[in-house]
């Protein structure tokens, strides 16, 4: 006697939330130093909740060709990608080729990057990675680390950029809701961006450096603001030695977490989705460079 076959939905087990106690043992421990074998163990589990929670983590800044994301990436400096992106359509298609850049009209250029700000510095940066790559790369954007890094403009946050998302060569972005997470983390304590980029690398498989960048990310504009974290709807709250910076009731906590996958963040972990999120953002605005000397800003950090 046959059975007719059955389709069962997707069951999703909400995360629990540490208790004080655990929370309090977790964080010191990982003050007093956690040892190197914990450490991974535990970066693994948050890995693997990052994967399960931003299943849309990709890079924001729209691009179809190396040297465009190259641009995008240079005008993100002290921007947000979305403002980038308004942007780049008339930039790309005025500007096609790098020897475009070379021999562009400086107050032309300005004025279409104007909205981005710090556009004197931009264009002065587009300008000469445009002769520069036309005098020593025949035109063409090179696809190694330390060919990029020479380029001006681009220091190894862009560099990581444009190898991972252009050239599908693993690089770690370290931008500023990179570095503040992981260290809020215990992944590492570093401060400069290089030595975090490295002890990052240590613990993360080189094949998924790029796609863990952008969950991390992600997650910083979603879920754990600089300011006040929803450390009561978070998924990595087992794992994390900073929770209880921000508020840890579920209902609080879910009215923080921001962005399109709002509802599915607060399923998977378990806090209520009563409605809307906050209008205000608890965090600073999304910037690949946010952080940088403004007299700066177009300049990465080599």
């Amino acid at each position: 006697m046959s059975v007719p076959g059955r389709t069962l939905a997707a069951v999703t087990t909400p995360h629990p939330l540490p208790t004080p106690a655990a929370a309090a043992r977790l964080a010191r421990r990982v003050a007093a130093g956690e040892p190197a074998l914990g450490r991974a163990r535990r970066v693994g589990r948050m890995l693997r909740e990052l994967a399960e929670a931003h299943v849309d983590a990709h890079c924001e800044l729209d691009f179809t060709t190396p040297y465009e994301l190259a641009v995008a990436t240079i005008l993100s400096a002290q921007s947000t990608d979305k403002g980038v992106n308004t942007v780049t359509p008339a930039l790309f298609a005025r500007y096609p080729t790098a020897l475009d850049y070379a021999k562009a009209d400086r107050a032309e250029l300005e004025e279409m990057i104007h909205s981005t700000g710090f556009f004197r510095n931009k264009a002065s940066s587009l300008i000469g990675l445009g002769a520069a790559v036309v005098e020593k790369h025949d035109g063409v954007l090179p696809h190694t680390l330390e060919e990029l890094v020479a380029l001006p403009g681009i220091g190894r946050k862009t560099a990581n950029v444009i190898l991972g998302n252009a050239f599908d060569i693993p690089g770690i972005t370290v931008d500023t809701h990179f570095g503040r997470l992981v260290r809020r983390w215990g992944w590492t304590a570093e401060e400069d961006p290089v030595k975090v980029e490295h002890a990052v690398g240590a613990l993360v498989p080189k094949r998924d450096w790029t796609i863990v960048s952008h969950r991390v990310i992600f997650h910083g504009r979603r879920v754990c603001h600089a300011r006040k974290p929803a450390c009561g709807a978070c998924t990595l709250a087992a794992d994390c030695p900073a929770f209880g910076t921000g508020p840890t009731d579920p209902a609080k906590a879910a009215a923080l977490v921001k962005g399109p996958s709002r509802a599915r963040l607060l399923r998977l972990a378990g806090a209520p989705d009563d409605g809307p999120a906050d209008p205000a953002p608890a965090d600073d605005p999304v910037r690949l460079d946010a952080g940088a000397d403004p007299a700066g800003a177009a300049a990465d950090v080599p």
